[in-house]
């Protein structure tokens, strides 16, 4: 499948240069999972565009016209990734906001990624990156635009027997993966990062924390992680992927793990069905 895009519900790939998304990160995104048409996660997704346009200043979309627009570039799909787009729009030189923004929206489709069936088994590599990930509460736990801390993470390695690299803040508490939420379990509890300083709280994380209740949100510091009996990534798109070794330090594919990729699983399944 080629991708598919939209602009203001028009098919084309093409913005203004002048647009603010590009001149400046401002704006939001979303990365959504389609499976037969339907989005098992949409309303968390939904949930957290809107709380990102409120942190920004945006106007929040419509979110049955973001509906429409997402079945139309997915149709004829049974696996798809949608992605929307949020700017604020064209405007003149310089940082301030314009008094009357037109928020832009783009929303595009594209081919599921293939992920190893044995990632989900054995589990994946990981190593540690150099880069620390600065603390903007405003800014943390939404999903905007502006992702260069990601990207400079990921640019340190080229192993491709290397998944994902792990962020930490400058105080060496763990943050998350380049692409995706940290869960361990530590003593028989399951722990993942509080990103109230910084961070994106994603929406399998979200998920994740519906189902266990009694996970503990908080700092979690390098040297307890590497104590953990198992880890485990969260992704909206590639669901729950085990940590097979973290650096020198190896695990074996966790019960808890087990159970919420079964969760995760019968999700996405019910869906298909429904």
């Amino acid at each position: 499948m080629n991708a598919r895009t939209l602009v203001d519900g028009v098919a084309t790939a093409q913005v203004s240069a002048d647009d603010r998304g590009l001149r400046y990160g401002d704006g939001l995104f979303e990365t959504i999972a389609f499976v037969a048409g339907r989005a098992p996660l949409w309303s968390r997704h939904m949930q957290r565009l809107t709380e990102g346009c409120a942190r920004l200043a945006l106007a929040a979309p419509d979110t049955s016209m973001l509906a429409r627009e997402a079945a139309s570039v997915g149709a004829g799909t049974e696996r798809s990734v949608v992605r929307i787009t949020l700017t604020r729009g064209s405007g003149p030189r310089g940082y301030a906001p314009p008094a009357q923004a037109q928020p832009v929206r783009i929303v595009s489709a594209s081919p599921m990624p293939e992920v190893a069936p044995d990632c989900y088994h054995r589990g994946v590599r990981m190593r540690r990156c150099d880069l620390r990930v600065s603390a903007q509460p405003r800014l943390a736990g939404i999903k905007h635009l502006n992702r260069l801390e990601n990207v400079l993470a990921r640019a340190e390695w080229s192993d491709p027997s290397i998944a994902e690299g792990l962020l930490c803040d400058a105080h060496g508490n763990v943050v998350g993966a380049t692409a995706a939420n940290v869960f361990a379990v530590l003593d028989g509890r399951l722990v993942t990062p509080a990103l109230e300083r910084c961070g994106v709280a994603g929406v399998a994380r979200a998920q994740v924390l519906a189902w266990r209740e009694d996970c503990a949100v908080r700092d979690l510091p390098m040297d307890e992680l590497m104590r953990a009996d198992e880890i485990f990534l969260t992704n909206a798109v590639r669901g729950i992927i085990p940590v097979a070794s973290l650096d020198d330090r190896c695990w074996p594919l966790g019960p808890a793990t087990c159970v919420l990729q079964r969760q995760w699983h019968e999700l996405f399944v019910m869906e298909r069905r429904a």
